[in-house]
């Protein structure tokens, strides 16, 4: 546990969710690749082996002792299973060079067998990594699955410009790889809940940057639910995340049932408020880019004060969290900030005059 706080991330997150007093309100970075830095590794070090995940997991939470972990199944996880090819920088985020499916005719070529664990060599080592951090953590803190949504999931198999055109010319296709994922994802998920895992859906694909409301409520929204109830009947919970501005859909993706809504910077926090406050605990949003990587300590302080001005009093809670993922060049100088502004904002029971 933290020096400077009073309960384990696991004490405090079951009081929060049961309405109950807690020493501050939880908070959550997005540290999947500024997470190396802790550990003075490279991205493509950590990406080596399961002890080497586990270990940026520990290290971070030992230094900033935020309030859970986090296996990062990742954004192209379902397509490297599959056999799609990806590259692997030294200090950048892989990216797919090979697509497996680059016609959606050729379904039928797809091996779902291979996304199962005792196929899958990525999964077994993203669930090693898990039972290293709990082992490390005991019962102080939580590990939670990064996985994508269903949406991105498929345009990790065949590639989302085929894919986008596709909602139009093939619609039918489209919901028979979007529906194969979905299978898969669930069957991935149900077996990372066997150690007792929560889960986070990433669908930056499905932004409504990217997609109209109506493709959204047509392609995404049905299979995003499907997924959520089957975690729900488990005991699982299940955090939803997607890149972008959102503003369009983020009432049906609440309506898909999840349990937190995790908001990007591009979202105004008191709109989402007004909007879903009443419905859902929300998740947020200090800019990972202009704030977290190019900001100064005092920027970030002052962007972690605006968070709680617009969101500390929302009806269903608010965990302080960044809007995404902070990029590798981001500073741990500001990352220490981030947690001791949160700190300092959120100690209960929440003071207005502090941020006011």
């Amino acid at each position: 546990m933290h020096k400077d706080d009073q309960m384990t991330p696991n004490e405090r997150l079951t009081a929060f969710g049961q309405g109950q007093d807690v020493d501050r309100v939880p908070i959550l970075p997005f540290l999947a690749t500024i997470g190396v830095k802790a550990s003075g590794m490279s991205l493509r070090d950590m990406r080596a082996n399961a002890a080497n995940e586990a270990k940026v997991q520990i290290d971070c939470y030992r230094r900033l002792g935020h309030d859970c972990m986090t296996v990062d199944y990742g954004l192209h996880g379902l397509g490297i299973a599959l056999g799609s090819q990806v590259n692997d920088p030294e200090y950048g985020v892989p990216v797919i060079q090979e697509f497996v499916l680059e016609d959606l005719k050729n379904l039928d070529s797809l091996d779902m067998t291979k996304t199962e664990r005792k196929n899958d060599p990525e999964l077994r080592q993203r669930f090693q990594a898990a039972e290293l951090m709990l082992e490390a953590a005991g019962d102080e803190c939580g590990v939670d699955v990064t996985i994508s949504g269903p949406f991105t999931a498929a345009a990790s198999v065949c590639p989302a410009s085929r894919l986008l055109r596709a909602l139009i010319r093939d619609p039918e296709n489209v919901h028979r790889l979007i529906r194969l994922c979905t299978d898969a994802i669930i069957n991935i998920c149900k077996d990372l809940h066997s150690l007792g895992l929560s889960f986070t859906l990433c669908d930056p694909v499905a932004s409504g940057t990217v997609l109209k409301k109506q493709n959204y409520i047509d392609f995404v929204f049905p299979y995003t639910k499907r997924i959520v109830d089957e975690l729900h009947e488990i005991g699982a919970s299940v955090g939803y995340h997607i890149c972008g501005n959102t503003n369009n859909i983020i009432e049906p993706m609440v309506d898909a049932g999840v349990d937190l809504l995790s908001l990007d910077n591009m979202v105004d926090m008191a709109t989402a408020k007004e909007k879903v406050g009443k419905r859902i605990c929300l998740v947020g949003n200090v800019d990972p880019i202009g704030v977290m990587t190019d900001g100064s300590p005092a920027d970030v302080d002052q962007s972690v004060k605006e968070c709680f001005r617009k969101a500390h009093d929302s009806p269903c809670g608010f965990i302080l969290a960044t809007g995404c993922d902070i990029p590798h060049e981001g500073s741990l100088e500001n990352l220490d900030q981030f947690m001791a502004s949160g700190r300092k904002y959120g100690q209960w029971p929440l003071q207005a005059k502090l941020f006011g």
